[in-house]
Order: C-alpha cells, then sequence, then structure tokens
C-alpha cells in the first residue's frame, strides 16, 4: 500500500456513464478513456479503499432509443443491460492489463462471462481488495444504471456514491450551454429535488435520500480527482441531508 487508509470513505460504488467511454468518438469505446479510467481506479484501491463499479451502457444502446426503432420498451432495455456487460467487460480487461483484480458480476446469468450477483459474495471480493464491476443493471426492465446504482451501493453498504461526469460537479444551469452557470459545492437532496436538478433519475436518487446514502458529482476526467475525493480533498458537489 502506497498510503494508509483515507479517512475520508473506506468503501465507495463508483457511477460511470456509457457515455463518458465514447471520449470524443461518436459511439464505442475509446482505448485512452479506457486506460484513463483504469489508472484512476488503480491508484484509489492501492489506498485501501474498496471500491465497486456500476458503468453504463449508453455508447452502444440506450433503451431510450427503442421507441424510435420500433423495438418493445422491455426489450430495448435488455439490450441496454447488455451493453452495460460489453462496457464491463473492457473496464476489467484494461484493469486486469495494469495488474489489478477484478470481478465482473452480472444481473442476467452469463455463466461463462460473469459472476451471477450475490450480494455476500460481492461484498467479500470488495473485503479481499478485488475491484467488484456490476454490470445488466438491476437485472430488471424500467430501471436505469443509476437505480442500480443507487440499489448495489446501498446493499454492500458503501459510504458514499462517486457520479463520475464530464463537468466539475453540479450547477445552477447546464455549464455547457450557460457561461453564467455557477458550481454548487454542497446540496441537499432537498434542494435538488425542488429545484428540479438532473443529478440521477429520480428512483435512485430517493433511493439514496431514504438510506442517507451522500452522492459525489465530480469530473472523472480530471487526472488525480477520483483519489483526491477518497483523501478528503473538496472536489465536485456533495449532495446529502
Amino acid at each position: 500500500m502506497e498510503d494508509q487508509v483515507p479517512a475520508k470513505y473506506k468503501r465507495v460504488l463508483l457511477k460511470l456513464s456509457g457515455e463518458t467511454l465514447m471520449g470524443n468518438k461518436n459511439f464505442g469505446i475509446s482505448p485512452e478513456v479506457l486506460r484513463h479510467y483504469a489508472q484512476e481506479i488503480k491508484e484509489v484501491l492501492e489506498t485501501g479503499v474498496e471500491i465497486a463499479i456500476v458503468i453504463g451502457g449508453g455508447n452502444i444502446y440506450r433503451g431510450l432509443q427503442a421507441n424510435e426503432t420500433g423495438i418493445e420498451k422491455v426489450q430495448g432495455d435488455y439490450m441496454g443491460m447488455l451493453a452495460t456487460v460489453i462496457n464491463g467487460m473492457a473496464l476489467q480487461s484494461a484493469l486486469e492489463s495494469i495488474g489489478v483484480f477484478t470481478r465482473l458480476i452480472s444481473a442476467i446469468e452469463m455463466k461463462a462471462i460473469a459472476e451471477p450477483y450475490i450480494r455476500r459474495r460481492a461484498i467479500r471480493h470488495l473485503e479481499k481488495g478485488r475491484v467488484v464491476i456490476f454490470s445488466a443493471g438491476t437485472g430488471s426492465p424500467y430501471f436505469t444504471t443509476d437505480s442500480a446504482a443507487a440499489l448495489r451501493a446501498n446493499e454492500i453498504n458503501a459510504d458514499v456514491i462517486l457520479k463520475g461526469t464530464r463537468v466539475d460537479g453540479i450547477y445552477t444551469a447546464d455549464p455547457e450551454k450557460d457561461p453564467d452557470a455557477e458550481m454548487i459545492e454542497q446540496i441537499s437532496f432537498t434542494r435538488v429535488i425542488s429545484e428540479g436538478l438532473g443529478i440521477m433519475d429520480m428512483t435512485a436518487f430517493t433511493l439514496c435520500q431514504e438510506n442517507d446514502l451522500p452522492i459525489v458529482v465530480f469530473n472523472i476526467n480530471e487526472p488525480g480527482n477520483l483519489k483526491r475525493i477518497l483523501t478528503g480533498e473538496k472536489v465536485g458537489t456533495l449532495v446529502s441531508g
């Protein structure tokens, strides 16, 4: 271990969107982004933090596209879940190529590729220092990967959800569209709901609020940000209380 276990958080769930994996591409997986994520995760793991990951599938397929293609919604949602498994396999490969032990866990059984989700086994993997990648969402249609992240984080008793995005945190308006938007360093669950700030879908957000599970929204593309959060620095926006 390079450092002592940080005092801030001991076990975290990192939520990554599939879109972030595209980098500057229009679809698919950017090798550069994949390597960047793997290195960031490895640096944090070496400090003794236990890390679980939920990754979306929007770079490959989104269930929301089903209406445009004529595919039934439930079928489209399952297709989206399979896309998250592909991303999970890619991230697993990138992590293992730099010496990180991982376990890919799928909510939909596929023995040749991933372990089935068993809560106690997943927690045991974390305790042994393995990075656990949860894929296939919740295993049920009508739920987003945000909901899967909130569910799994609560099930494994994570201390926080770290939501990696392309922006530095939560702003008063969309910073990519409004140059006058101001970043908020800390905000309550109640204010997020009242102001309609789209951090996560409401199912996921409510699950975090009811179980007093804080969320940190931060820029995952900034090198070192992940480690800074876990060693106690103020990075991004903290949603709590």
